[in-house]
């Protein structure tokens, strides 16, 4: 069965936190494509883009939203840029699932992120690569969901409720 709500949205949006209390609160199962990434490849999502680049990355990325999007159950996660992907928006758009967009600004992302190293595309001049990856992500967000809900001066408490209230409209 295909997942009952996809969670998407750029680095610090908290799809993951949001992710797993809105699973606890609904009952629901929650699975992160970025842990199970990181579970198939046995490494951390940026010693996969050190060792191995960012095609490589986005390859396996893709297999694994496919095959999560068929088979897990629940609320998913997506990472930040799996909706690069033409298949995995074809694979969204046609997957019967509720597609929650968390948006956030650069203001909010910026304290839950700190743009460490370990967000490999954040390196160098963390907050204008965000700037530029939420610039050039933001229209393929939209497109795909079907709620948008702003993580912006929201706890994840918070986030959760207010998703709960928009899905259940």
């Amino acid at each position: 069965m295909p997942p009952k709500i996809v969670l998407i949205g750029p680095p610090g949006c908290g799809k993951s936190t949001v992710g797993r209390g809105l699973s606890h609160e609904l009952r629901l199962s929650f699975s992160d494509t970025d842990s199970m990434i990181e579970e198939r490849e046995k490494t951390s999502i940026s010693d996969i883009f050190t060792e191995q680049g960012e095609g490589y990355f986005r390859a396996i990325e893709e297999e694994v939203v496919a095959h999560a999007l068929n088979t897990e159950n629940g609320v998913l996660s997506l990472g930040g840029g799996a909706i690069l992907s033409e298949v995995t928006q074809e694979l969204l758009r046609n997957s019967g699932s509720e597609i929650v967009f968390l948006d956030v600004s650069i203001t909010g992302a910026a304290p839950r992120i700190g743009f460490n190293r370990d967000r490999p595309l954040l390196i160098d001049n963390p907050r204008a690569r965000w700037v530029a990856l939420m610039a050039q992500r933001r229209h393929i967000y939209e497109s795909l969901a079907t709620h948008v809900i702003n993580t912006d001066d929201k706890s994840s408490n918070e986030t959760v409720d207010s998703l709960r209230k928009e899905l259940s409209k």
